[in-house]
């Protein structure tokens, strides 16, 4: 997870056309297409979100692959993050679904030139509460590198609770990170003040 991914540019063509599926205070969750293959990969380009998430960035056809196969993968939901314009300005997802044990793990990225709007805690305020009040989960992880300080105000500001630390867990530029392990139970998430998506 991070905060700080994405790549310059101004977006989707069709992000004006795009109607979200998923309405939270600030912005909109709209489900991800094939056509979002050229954005999605800009953005995972970009060098800061290829290390802050640890990926190896692959080309436009590998993504619009990916896309494909994950449109059939019934453990993962992924979502381009709108602004109320239509502006995409990020990819949430939930991931690694486990309806039986009521798991997931909660994905985000978002474009460098809208970090530091709050962007980043509302999209991961409603994909939480997607999680939580239309599907029987009971248990969201996060992970993200331990000196990811604008990730981990994201997480603490929606709610999570930092478990621990995975111990060089990920390997980049020739070194091992860490990783930080957050979670949300269901209770805790009851327990928050904030408005719900379905509020606003």
């Amino acid at each position: 997870m991070t905060e700080d991914s994405g790549i310059a540019g101004d977006g989707h063509d069709t992000a004006a056309e795009r109607e979200p599926s998923w309405r939270a205070q600030s912005i909109g969750l709209a489900a991800v297409d094939t056509d979002d293959a050229e954005l999605l990969h800009g953005w995972r380009s970009d060098p800061v979100t290829a290390y802050e998430i640890g990926i190896w960035p692959r080309s436009v056809t590998a993504m619009r692959e990916r896309i494909e196969r994950d449109m059939d993968d019934d453990d993962r939901d992924d979502f381009v993050v709108l602004l109320p314009d239509g502006t995409p300005v990020g990819h949430t997802a939930l991931s690694a679904q486990n309806i039986v044990n009521g798991t997931a793990q909660v994905e985000l990225m978002l474009a460098p030139e809208h970090r530091g709007c709050g962007h980043g805690t509302h999209a991961l305020d409603a994909l939480v509460d997607l999680a939580f009040g239309e599907l029987p989960l009971y248990r969201l992880t996060a992970e993200t590198h331990t000196g990811n300080a604008p990730a981990l105000a994201v997480l603490a500001r929606s709610g999570f609770v930092h478990e621990g630390v995975s111990r060089a867990a990920c390997l980049h530029r020739g070194r091992r990170l860490d990783l930080a392990v957050f979670s949300l139970l269901r209770p805790e998430w009851e327990g928050l003040s904030r408005p719900r998506a379905w509020d606003a």
